[in-house]
């Protein structure tokens, strides 16, 4: 796939990379390593790319908590 961005933000071309990864990372539509790969560095330095745009590592919403909570006391 390839992506036109305004010559404007061209300069700052793997920030709109880190930025675009992070933010697919958040929405759920890349791995980890998806994301990581898509920046061109190692999964386990991906985090400190989503500490930058204020992306939580953990995508575990409150409702996942309380399902879990539900799921676990039945037992």
């Amino acid at each position: 796939m390839t992506l036109q961005v305004p010559d404007a933000l061209e300069k700052e071309h793997d920030e709109t990379v880190r930025f675009l990864a992070a933010k697919l990372y958040e929405a759920g539509k890349l791995s980890l390593g998806q994301a990581a790969d898509m920046c061109g560095i190692k999964k386990w330095d991906f985090p400190a790319v989503l500490a930058q745009f204020e992306v939580n590592y953990f995508q575990y919403t409150a409702e996942d908590v309380i399902a879990d909570v539900e799921r676990v006391s039945k037992y």
